[in-house]
């Protein structure tokens, strides 16, 4: 008896025999062969593949502005010609992962995907649930799917996608076993599934819009999507980003190394013998110079830390971001750029605890995480500085983050308490300039929904007004190289 994955793909190959016949196209003779031929054996056993499996790539790493838009599925005739107008209408270049059958049934449609400069890669012969199927079945879902889609439109896919966007083991070797690039997921689902409005749709992308991200939308199930491209191409009109096929995104993203080639991602440790360890807590440098350094904390949504990223680009201004790392995790690419637009990334903490309330070991364990997490993020060894979230800190906190190997604490003494969203633009600005000094280290936040990225530019402009200077901590530090340090907690 045939597992249920061969009966359909059997089905299936006669319906595509039977499709072939009445187009009277000459493909899939070796469908006909397949099923008609007493001889060969309908379905051959393939040994398992030994070697690499294909990548997954869930997202592409970069830092660049750039990013896909990829669909699930063939509909009918009227949805996706609507649906190609709308991105025409919008200079949006997409891919397009299509079940090998709906091609076969509508070579046309898949036709005029390419016509219109979209790419075409594999969604599966019959877009079936693969999870539970054998090596055979999954890799001769992938191989006909192929030569299907080659033989009616001549692409030749080099991506392959479940309809869930699952990636089991056996996809990913069947695909490299096919010589196939890397099986396919995605890092933004809409989940139009869940019937979302064209609106839903489009805020969904807007919150979770990231460079190197890939939006998944299925083509066959909401005929909302089609409504959706507006909102899509104004939340990545809005934050400066293109969308781009799959494949340009891969062809200009880089390759990250594993975190043990870098150089530096053992700098930190944990060390339970920290009782003696000597820390230097930085909350002010000693200058003469109107010099000052600007550093923003914690954490946001890619849309909100973009636009700090723009005005100082624009100010030409130079920070330290201490990042809360569990943020980078889930977007890898946004510390990344933070670093390619010339600014230093230091330790923040894993989760933003308060560090006073933890536990040696679990503050140990915060600190060496959030370093491993940046250091791979960014592809070298962060700033060898950290900053206590809330800036909560007493001296056995400091000894057991020195032991670590981060002996530099820097805090601040210049604070606007941006972080409270009842504090305006104004207020911002106002309590910024009445403290800044000679050497002052200046902290703001990056937050979503706070007032801060309204201040900025105005903090900058009117400090450069009163002959302030701008420059980054680390330099702040090794020109002059005496600090403040805090009395209360020595």
């Amino acid at each position: 008896m045939p597992s249920t994955a061969t009966y359909y793909r059997q089905a299936g190959l006669i319906i595509l025999s039977l499709l072939v016949l009445l187009t009277g196209c000459s493909a899939a003779n070796e469908a006909e062969t397949i099923t008609n031929d007493p001889n060969v054996d309908p379905d051959p056993v393939v040994q398992r593949y030994e070697g690499e499996k294909s990548q997954e790539i869930p997202y592409v790493y970069t830092g660049r502005r750039e990013l896909s838009l990829t669909f699930n599925g063939m509909g009918d005739r009227e949805t996706m010609d609507r649906l190609l107008d709308e991105l025409d209408k919008y200079k949006i270049k997409a891919t397009f992962f299509l079940p090998g059958m709906r091609v076969a049934e509508e070579p046309d449609i898949a036709q005029s995907i390419l016509d219109r400069g979209h790419e075409i890669e594999n969604n599966l012969l019959n877009q079936l649930d693969i999870t539970d199927m054998n090596y055979n079945d999954i890799y001769q879902e992938v191989k006909l799917a192929n030569e299907v889609i080659k033989e009616h439109t001549g692409a030749e896919p080099v991506y392959v996608r479940t309809r869930s966007g699952d990636v089991p083991d056996d996809l990913a070797l069947a695909a490299a076993h096919l010589g196939m690039k890397a099986v396919v997921s995605y890092s933004i689902n809409p989940k139009d599934r869940d019937m979302k409005s064209a609106e839903e749709i489009g805020e969904y992308v807007e919150r979770y819009i990231h460079r190197g991200g890939i939006i998944s939308l299925n083509t066959d199930i909401n005929p909302e999507i089609v409504e959706s491209i507006k909102y899509i191409a104004a939340a990545a009109e809005d934050i400066g980003y293109k969308l781009i096929p799959l494949r340009e995104l891969a062809e200009n993203g880089g390759v990250r190394k594993p975190l043990e080639e870098i150089p530096g991602y053992d700098a930190v440790k944990i060390n339970p013998d920290y009782e003696n360890a000597e820390y230097e807590l930085i909350y002010k440098v000693k200058t003469n110079k109107k010099q000052v350094a600007l550093t923003l904390d914690d954490w946001a949504t890619d849309k909100t830390v973009t636009q700090f990223l723009d005005i100082l680009a624009e100010k030409k201004v130079h920070a330290t971001f201490f990042l809360r790392a569990r943020g980078v995790v889930d977007n890898p690419n946004l510390a990344r750029a933070i670093i390619e637009e010339g600014h230093d990334v230091a330790n923040h903490t894993y989760t933003h605890p308060v560090v006073t309330s933890l536990t040696a070991e679990e503050l140990q364990k915060e600190i060496v995480t959030a370093h491993e997490v940046m250091t791979e993020a960014i592809q070298q060894q962060p700033l060898m500085l950290f900053r206590p979230p809330t800036g909560a800190i007493d001296a056995q906190s400091a000894k057991v983050i020195a032991a670590t190997g981060y002996e530099h604490i820097a805090m601040y003494d210049v604070t606007a308490m941006d972080w409270d969203v009842s504090h305006s633009a104004d207020d911002i600005v106002n309590m910024v300039m009445d403290q800044t000094e000679n050497g002052s280290i200046i902290l703001l936040h990056i937050l979503d929904g706070i007032h801060s990225v309204e201040a900025l530019p105005r903090i900058i402009d009117q400090l450069r007004a009163k002959g302030y200077t701008f420059v980054s901590l680390v330099d702040l530090m090794e020109q002059n190289k005496t600090w403040i340090n805090s009395d209360e907690v020595k």
